[in-house]
């Protein structure tokens, strides 16, 4: 009989248009329309809109045992906005919360560029994505680990520069869109439209930004080892893709 201990943890799998659908799409209709006095009310109607992205990023961080970064903060941006409505504070407050989280994050990428652990390395430069040690063997081969350093630190003020983006993009937003006091009707309105136009303003240029910094480190990977995307994903992701495995790739090439 297999322990608790011994179990193994279920495999994330991205699920976008899922997390799309309970973090943004549902929130926001509720926000929009159920917060008239006929319905839910202003402060239900906040509470429950902001449950389920709050709930969801929970459901994650239990259901697979894994500390996600992004969720707990995701979970703290919930837990202010939700304060701010229900205490009613000045919308302005909202404003520097939707600049301040991003803001944040952005600190955070270019702190952990003087740590051990530089967050574009744990993010985009790891084992559950890239064979690391299959490029590392052939950078040490060919002495080019320190260029290879300069430009993964490089591509961290890019990541930064994101996070920049979507803090200037969430004031601008917030000041434009969310104008009326907090805790009535038409707040709760604005807000959920102000969330649904921050994921084309906002998630998606951001989410061009990361993929282009994602191909700025794979383009210097293949220009210093020689190896295709193919040879160096990790060998999980290549035997769901078909490709060869690190060690079969490893024999052909040598």
């Amino acid at each position: 009989m297999t322990s608790p201990e011994t179990q193994t943890t279920p495999t994330h799998k991205p699920r976008p248009w899922v997390d799309l659908l309970v973090s943004i799409i549902i929130p926001s209709i509720i926000l929009m329309k159920l917060s008239g006095d006929e319905y839910l009310g202003s402060v239900m109607a906040l509470v429950i809109g902001l449950a389920f992205p709050l709930g969801w990023g929970l459901f994650e961080l239990v259901r697979y045992r894994k500390y996600n970064f992004i969720a707990v903060l995701g979970i703290i941006s919930v837990g202010l906005t939700g304060g701010i409505g229900l205490m009613e504070l000045d919308a302005g407050w909202l404003a520097i919360k939707e600049a301040a989280v991003p803001a944040v994050i952005g600190i955070a990428v270019l702190v952990s560029t003087r740590t051990r652990y530089p967050l574009v390395r744990t993010l985009l430069y790891n084992p559950s994505v890239l064979n690391v040690d299959k490029i590392q063997a052939v950078l040490k081969e060919r002495g080019s680990e320190d260029e290879f350093e300069a430009r993964l630190l490089k591509a961290s003020y890019f990541f930064s520069l994101t996070f920049l983006f979507s803090s200037i993009m969430n004031f601008i937003l917030a000041k434009w869109i969310v104008t009326s006091p907090s805790g009535t009707q038409a707040f709760n309105e604005e807000l959920g439209r102000m969330t649904l136009v921050s994921y084309p303003m906002i998630a998606i240029p951001s989410m061009i930004m990361m993929i282009a910094i994602f191909y700025y480190l794979w383009r210097t990977i293949r220009r210093l080892t020689g190896y295709t995307l193919e040879d160096v994903m990790a060998p999980h992701l290549a035997d769901q893709h078909g490709g060869k495995s690190s060690d079969s790739s490893s024999g052909n090439r040598n």
